[in-house]
Order: structure tokens, then C-alpha cells, then sequence
């Protein structure tokens, strides 16, 4: 098995090998600022296509100040040649208090790291349904943390999930999970007759 993971790897787009493009700790406050900002260097090289953009497909935007996610498809056209493929980025130790709709359209996303931002409601978690491919998310710092039963809504909302806040998701995990999403979702008819109770 390890032979044929290793043929698999091997045999891979140039891309799915690379490092990721670096812009952590650079003092970023806009993507704009990715236009002129130089990415960290590499012990390895990110190769370039003939238009000039890199061919990778993880990103790093983390320790920066950002607080909002608005310009981040039309920063990623420029720097990347196949922006729609990205599957790894992390955006954790910023200032991001939800999480931005614009993230859900990278539907190829296998990890997205948003721990240590301002990110505050569950409901927010509720956005990142639509990604098929997400195995891998990190939310821990972020006032969401605090909130009743954070952990097993998470893995209701995100069943597809294998690490959680760097943590593996066991089965007690998804047991617990559905446990609680069943005590918890409850009809919409019968939760308005008890508040007007």
C-alpha cells in the first residue's frame, strides 16, 4: 500500500508537491497588499507557470491583521495559476470576526486553519457545509470556543471532518455528536410554541 501512495504522490501535478506560498507574518492588513508584498522564501522552490503565477495549492496568510476577506478571489487570480484548485490555507492568528462567504467557493479545500481570530457565533460553522472535500479545520481562539456544546456542533454541521483543532476526530467524537445534534435540533414549530410558553 505504502508503494501505491507513494506512485500516487509521485505522480502528482507539480502543485499538489509545492510549498505553500508564504505571506505569514508580513503585517498584511488588505489583500490588495499581496500584489506588491513579497511571499517568505522557501527551502524549496515554487514553480512558476508561463504566465508567471505559482503553481501550488496551499497558502499561507497567517500572524497577519487581517479583518476581512472581501478582495482574497481576485488577490489569489493574480498570484496563483489554478486559484479554483486550492486545497490547503490558513488564515489563523488574524483578526477575522466571521467567516467569509468568499472561502466557500474553494470548493477543492481539504484544510482551512482559522484559530486565534475573532470569529464569534456557531452559526458561522454553518457556512463551511458546502466544502465536500474538508477534512481538516482549526477554530480554537476564537470566542466561538466558548460557546455550549462548540466541539459537537462543529462535527454535526461538519460530519466529512478528520482533525478538528488539531486534534483527531474519534468515533466517541462523532457519537457525541450526534447525540447532541439530536437533542438539539429540534422543530422549528415546536421550539417557537415553548418560547412563547
Amino acid at each position: 500500500m505504502a508503494g501505491t501512495r507513494s506512485w500516487r504522490w509521485n505522480s502528482c501535478s507539480p502543485s499538489l508537491r509545492a510549498p505553500p506560498l508564504d505571506f505569514s507574518f508580513r503585517g498584511i492588513s488588505f489583500l490588495q497588499d499581496l500584489q506588491t508584498e513579497e511571499p517568505r522564501a522557501s527551502p524549496r522552490t515554487i514553480p512558476c507557470s508561463a504566465r508567471g503565477r505559482m503553481l501550488t495549492r496551499a497558502v499561507r496568510l497567517n500572524n497577519n491583521t487581517l479583518n476581512e476577506l472581501t478582495d482574497l478571489g481576485p488577490a489569489l487570480e493574480l498570484l496563483l495559476e489554478n486559484p479554483e484548485e486550492l486545497s490547503w490555507l490558513d488564515l489563523s492568528f488574524n483578526d477575522l470576526p466571521t467567516i467569509d462567504p468568499i472561502l466557500t467557493t474553494y470548493r477543492n479545500l481539504h484544510c482551512l486553519q482559522l484559530h486565534a481570530n475573532s470569529i464569534q457565533g456557531l452559526g458561522e460553522v454553518d457556512k463551511l457545509a458546502v466544502l465536500p472535500h474538508l477534512r481538516s479545520l482549526t477554530l480554537h481562539g476564537n470566542p466561538i470556543e466558548e460557546e455550549k456544546g462548540y466541539r459537537s456542533y462543529v462535527l454535526s454541521t461538519l460530519p466529512q471532518l478528520k482533525s478538528f483543532d488539531f486534534s483527531a476526530v474519534t468515533k466517541q467524537d462523532r457519537s457525541t455528536a450526534a447525540i447532541w445534534k439530536r437533542m438539539n435540533a429540534q422543530p422549528k414549530a415546536a421550539k417557537k410554541k415553548r418560547e412563547h410558553s
